[in-house]
């Protein structure tokens, strides 16, 4: 069965007293999850915005794959049927 799926994905990045704050966003048509990551430059490094940005993006990006992967684990064990052996011999690795 083919299926074609579009999520919209944003990235939000500010920058308050110092501090880069990054806020993701993904949007499934029917759920919309956020991840968030700051970056803090060391006052003795130079300073560069986009080292500031990129890793605050990353970070809020790695928080939204942990939500949405704690989402998929917490729907596998949902829609799963309880087995006696806790080793599945198929179905979604984790």
């Amino acid at each position: 069965m083919a299926r074609t799926l579009e999520w919209k994905t944003r990235l939000y990045l500010f920058e308050e007293e110092g501090v880069t704050k990054a806020r993701a966003t993904l949007d499934t048509g029917t759920t919309v999850l956020a991840g968030h990551g700051t970056a803090h430059r060391n006052p003795a490094d130079t300073d560069v915005p986009e080292i500031g940005d990129e890793l605050a993006a990353g970070r809020a990006l790695r928080d939204l794959g942990r939500h949405l992967l704690d989402i998929a684990e917490q729907d596998v064990e949902t829609a799963s049927p309880e087995r006696p052996d806790p080793t599945p011999a198929l179905g979604w690795s984790l």
